[in-house]
């Protein structure tokens, strides 16, 4: 199979897993407070744009049988809101829930959510660090042909994403999981000075479900508490 028709492929499977996942995602009757239970380092979802907590159920639900407590954001709803305003959101639940030492678990637009986070926690205190999957550090050149703002956003000039990616507080407390080939995100999502974990996947969405993309995200979470100590 030629390059392109192998990415076509992969585009397509990407679409069917985004589409199953909003369809599960909307007939989901999970509670936020279903997966809280566990001995080990608590979790901290943050999901993509557009897509809510219970998107990124099926994770989850491998994270707290690993015997993780973890937890959801709800008043992030689908995630619209700005990156600043997102993670305000964020820290001011870790507040309210007095969790220290969490490790976040995002995908997409949730790395960008979580690294700004991370540049404005106190050393280490709240966030241990972060396990992102398949996120814009460097933004997408796609974005900017959008007109919805909450797409613009990750547009490579957007000085909020500019600033960002120039702050490289935290970097080395995040792991980095991308696949060879995604469709929303052409310029990768390789991260200076992260953990960067390329896997033989393709796409932006079905990379969540994929086996060899979960076994990292379990190893990424281990090593991001291991470091902590």
């Amino acid at each position: 199979m030629s390059r392109h028709l192998r990415e076509a492929w992969w585009w397509l499977l990407d679409y069917v897993y985004a589409a199953t996942g909003q369809t599960r995602a909307f007939l989901s009757r999970a509670r936020p407070t279903d997966f809280r239970s566990g001995t080990k380092a608590p979790i901290v979802i943050i999901p993509g744009v557009y897509e809510s907590w219970q998107f990124m159920r099926p994770l989850i639900e491998i994270l707290h049988g690993h015997g993780h407590p973890v937890h959801v954001v709800a008043k992030l709803g689908r995630n619209r809101r700005s990156l600043a305003d997102a993670a305000a959101t964020v820290a001011a639940y870790l507040e309210r829930e007095n969790l220290n030492g969490v490790v976040i678990v995002a995908h997409s637009k949730g790395g960008l959510i979580g690294k700004l986070l991370m540049t404005t926690d106190d050393p280490g205190r709240r966030v241990s660090g972060m396990t992102a999957i398949s996120s814009p550090f460097g933004g997408s050149r796609y974005a900017r042909y959008w007109v919805v703002p909450s797409i613009r956003a990750f547009a490579p000039t957007n000085m909020a994403l500019h600033d960002l990616g120039l702050d490289h507080r935290g970097n080395n407390r995040i792991t980095s999981i991308y696949g060879v080939f995604d469709p929303h995100v052409p310029e990768g999502s390789e991260l200076v000075g992260a953990r960067n974990i390329q896997l033989r996947v393709g796409g932006h969405f079905r990379i969540l479900g994929d086996p060899a993309a979960v076994r990292a995200v379990l190893d990424a979470v281990t090593h991001a508490v291991e470091s902590a100590v």
